[in-house]
């Protein structure tokens, strides 16, 4: 029997307001960067991808669920300053189109469920999961995005997450310096990142009281703070060397291009176009960054380069 439209409709309206729930953009761009940790490890360490399929397989159903998890309990304890900032104001969680209680017990089976996933890739992999949905939802959610300037820098921590969880589902030894890079980078990335992001939303951020450094500090101390870190940025494009001369350049030539970026466009553009071009650049570094490992990674398994 076919369903009717109105069903149909049902349907489209749960499935988007789960979408929004576990944040399912986060979940694609984090998959990008868990991809690029886990292929540049089948690479580093010669593994075959079919020997791998499983651990594979495991590791992005593990990740999906993870980043899901946090997603969804942040929506949930950030209902009363979402409902007040006009790009989180429509959020299901706020709107009441999802309870409470689905949502807190939508959070948890997804964390049990993904990191039991992660588990029987290796153990590693797990803990990295758990220490990423943990630093998410209480030091940064719960405690240090409505109190400190500081709040980035420690929700970055498990922003940064994916690249190690994909290596550590591959092979448990993180001490690698290419994946301290990508980790380091992924880390570091966020802070110009969301500068931008709170320049542009400033208004919004000063009336929800969350203490973004631009709302507290000023867009030149935000602009200072951002430079320092895109030179610590471009130091740690060098410890891809110990892999690929390639890699490094591209990571080098893009942290270069940016920090010239946010130099030249400071002095020519206003604080609303400066942070608008900081952003899409901040997509495009990510994007080229991560993609470049992940093709690196596979051209080498294949070709044996």
């Amino acid at each position: 029997m076919k369903k009717s439209y109105q069903e149909k409709k049902t349907e489209q309206s749960m499935f988007s307001i789960l979408s929004a729930t576990v944040k399912t953009g986060i979940i694609k761009s984090n998959l990008i960067t868990m991809l690029a940790g886990l292929t540049l490890a089948l690479y580093t360490y010669h593994f075959s991808i079919v020997d791998k399929i499983p651990e594979i397989l495991l590791a992005t159903i593990g990740s999906i669920l993870i980043i899901g998890a946090a997603g969804s309990f942040n929506n949930l304890y950030d209902r009363d300053i979402d409902a007040i900032m006009e790009r989180t104001k429509s959020r299901p969680t706020v709107t009441g189109e999802i309870k409470f209680k689905t949502v807190l017990w939508l959070g948890i089976a997804m964390s049990i469920l993904g990191l039991a996933a992660l588990y029987f890739t290796t153990p590693l992999a797990a803990l990295l999961g758990f220490l990423g949905l943990f630093m998410y939802v209480v030091p940064y959610t719960m405690w240090s995005k409505r109190r400190t300037i500081y709040n980035t820098e420690i929700g970055s921590i498990s922003g940064a997450m994916p690249p190690l969880i994909g290596w550590a589902a591959i092979y448990p030894d993180i001490t690698h310096p290419a994946i301290i890079g990508l980790f380091v980078i992924q880390v570091i990335w966020q802070m110009p990142h969301f500068y931008a992001i709170s320049i542009r939303r400033h208004d919004e951020y000063k009336a929800a009281k969350v203490p973004m450094l631009p709302v507290v500090k000023g867009v030149r101390r935000t602009y200072i703070q951002t430079n320092i870190y895109l030179v610590i940025l471009i130091l740690f494009s060098l410890p891809f060397i110990t892999l690929s001369l390639g890699l490094m350049l591209v990571a080098l030539l893009l942290g270069i291009a940016w920090l010239v970026l946010s130099i030249y466009g400071y002095k020519k553009m206003d604080s609303e176009k400066w942070a608008k071009s900081m952003f899409l650049f901040s997509l495009l570094h990510m994007t080229v960054l991560f993609s470049t490992v992940i093709i690196y990674s596979l051209m080498g398994i294949f070709f044996h380069l």
